[in-house]
């Protein structure tokens, strides 16, 4: 597995990452004994940068995660975020505070079985705390060496550069792939700009882009896209061209729709490390595969025709709230 530096060479990690959520989280049903197969099936391919969350599974994520990586620890680069906080009524939302920061890294500590974490993100956030005070607390972690580098997640531009003046930002997670181009507009450049990676999330379309999803049908109860507008029926019927024709691309290329969808974005950027989420061992060969092809510049142009048009937003209404724009 070819290697890329994160932020101003600050982590070395896979060129594709391993993400964790569906082993825990939103994807229905997971097995716990699958996943810790396909944790160390990753390692075994070359996969070192893995993604979780205090959120995923309510601790659960970060749990696995201890479990299967604790003997490797030297060899793995683990990224955890902080920032979802639900009530005692099940409502969600964005704590941001300082206190809560330090508060909430001690229990990611814990539940990881580590001393420190190698790259730390606010996962949303917070419209009621300003930007520079949840950094400068992040940053304080850095200092006293609990926390290497710091990350930021679906952040506007503006607030990605108000952090950085606080503290550098190693890394920016945000949702990027064919069918979901908005970064390109101002995110990226930004990125670049202040040498920060781009950490793409749901890189295949939370498994849209693999040809494998038709209809609702296809998703089992208790997953969480069947609450998502891009995934009705009569959206998924019209992106449906979409699919199609990215799996004309494959069959001309010899590649998986998944594949080409991977490689896309990492020809777009030596400084973007996509996470696709994985929590069954069959995928893991073919999506590793994708950091090993070299799409011609005729193949991109097809690719960056794709997706300029999709129908249906990417997350439910609730969820956009939590989005900095």
């Amino acid at each position: 597995m070819q290697r890329r530096w994160l932020g101003n060479h600050s982590l070395e990690v896979s060129s594709i990452g391993l993400g964790c959520w569906g082993m825990s989280h939103a994807y229905g049903p997971a097995d716990e004994k699958e996943s810790l197969a396909t944790l160390s099936s990753a390692l075994d391919m070359g996969i070192n940068f893995f993604d979780t969350a205090d959120v995923y599974g309510d601790g659960h994520n970060e749990c696995l995660i201890a479990k299967a990586l604790r003997h490797h620890r030297k060899d793995v680069v683990i990224a955890t975020k902080f920032g979802f906080v639900g009530d005692e009524h099940g409502k969600v939302s964005v704590c941001g505070r300082p206190d809560y920061v330090i508060t909430a890294c001690e229990k990611s500590l814990q539940r990881l079985g580590i001393e420190t974490i190698d790259l730390y993100y606010l996962h949303r956030r917070d419209p009621d705390v300003p930007i520079e005070e949840t950094v400068g607390a992040m940053a304080d972690l850095v200092v006293s060496g609990k926390v290497r580098y710091i990350g930021l997640s679906e952040v506007s531009a503006e607030t990605l550069l108000r952090a950085h003046k606080i503290h550098p930002v190693t890394a920016l997670q945000s949702e990027h792939s064919l069918w979901h181009r908005d970064v390109e507009k101002t995110l990226l450049p930004r990125c670049r700009e202040l040498n920060v990676s781009l950490i793409p999330y749901c890189p295949l379309g939370r498994g849209y882009l693999t040809g494998t999803v038709k209809s609702l049908a296809d998703l089992a109860e208790g997953d969480y896209r069947r609450g998502i507008p891009r995934f009705k029926n009569d959206a998924m019927a019209r992106n449906q061209q979409l699919v199609e024709r990215l799996k004309r691309l494959s069959r001309q290329s010899g590649h998986t729709p998944a594949q080409l969808s991977l490689a896309w974005l990492l020809a777009k950027s030596p400084s973007i490390v996509p996470i696709p989420g994985m929590k069954r061992r069959r995928y893991l060969k073919e999506n590793a595969a994708a950091a090993g092809i070299q799409l011609s510049q005729a193949l991109m142009d097809e690719l960056d025709a794709l997706g300029r048009q999709v129908s249906g937003e990417r997350h439910n209404a609730q969820n956009l709230l939590f989005v900095d724009q």
